[in-house]
């Protein structure tokens, strides 16, 4: 029996929220075709069923790119200090897309890495067969990777040759968590990343990096007994602008975004949710220590 810690890291927008939930086989995580989607570190537990078997307690990262403001900054440190904290490291590289600047510096910062780097060519169902080969060359010769395998977060290709192969990596040992543990995301935080993937989807331009959900009130209570859960939510956009994007024309934006996250929240928490959401203007949110403690993107030491 296996088991220890495997952080995903690579850059934005390389799949690996899709992939965390794929493995884990529930979605924790989530997903959209804008970068930078994912903003705090994720920690999920999967067993391995095959051979050999175990558990794996997967990190999923912020993208590393270059950040411009205080919020990004913390992004990034958080995904490079799982470099020297876990027994694995899984480099989740887009291999639908050229080989470019971002992707070399993922790979320099793997230079001091002491722990087995597995990398996932993720992506494979938009590339041909014949572009594979080179790239894994390619990769090859830049690190010395344990395993190179190419997977499709999307159709699940690959998964279980991926799962085998940071299974392998993982020191023996015992399980480090219960065998119905599944994340230490509260479900406020699922609450709020759920409105954000909504938003995220109905919306370009800067809105996607300049929206962030806070949950003002999670009413567990009023579930009990069967009753209804109720979630208040402010959407903080950082311009007046911004704010009539997100609520639409006489608010059909914010209404849509509102029912199709309470609707994914009742299939989560398995019960009925009321969801209230407000647009609110907060300037500079984006560095302003406050609002990002409160959205759980701390500092680090």
């Amino acid at each position: 029996m296996r088991s220890g810690f495997a952080s995903l890291i690579g850059r934005p927008n390389a799949g690996k929220s899709m992939l965390l939930n794929r493995l884990v086989g529930t979605k924790l995580a989530i997903v959209s075709d804008k970068p930078q989607t994912t903003r705090n570190r994720i920690l999920a537990v999967a067993r391995l069923t095959g051979n050999p078997t175990g558990q794996v307690v997967f990190l999923d990262t912020p993208g590393i790119h270059r950040p411009l403001h205080r919020m990004n900054v913390r992004m990034v440190q958080s995904a490079l200090e799982t470099i020297s904290s876990v027994d694995v490291l899984v480099v989740v590289i887009d291999a639908s897309v050229k080989v470019g600047a971002g992707d070399r510096y993922v790979l320099t910062q793997l230079e001091g890495a002491t722990v087995p780097l597995v990398l996932a060519l993720n992506k494979i169902d938009l590339i041909r067969k014949n572009q594979l080969l080179p790239l894994i060359e390619w990769y090859r010769q830049q690190r010395d990777f344990a395993v190179i395998v190419p997977v499709s977060a999307l159709t699940g290709d690959g998964q279980k040759e991926l799962e085998c192969a940071i299974g392998e990596q993982l020191p023996e040992g015992a399980p480090l968590y219960p065998e119905d543990y599944l994340t230490d995301q509260p479900e406020r935080h699922l609450a709020a990343e759920m409105v954000r993937e909504k938003i995220l989807w109905y919306t370009s331009a800067e809105l996607p990096f300049s929206t962030a959900v806070v949950v003002d009130q999670f009413d567990e209570q009023a579930r009990d007994g069967g009753g209804i859960l109720k979630i208040y939510c402010s959407v903080l956009v950082e311009r007046e602008s911004q704010k009539r994007i997100v609520v639409g024309r006489q608010g059909a934006l914010i209404k849509k975004i509102g029912t199709e996250a309470r609707l994914e929240l009742e299939g989560l928490f398995s019960t009925k949710v009321y969801l209230d959401l407000h647009v609110r203007v907060r300037a500079g949110w984006r560095d302003n220590d406050h609002i990002l403690g409160s959205l759980g993107i701390t500092r680090t030491s």
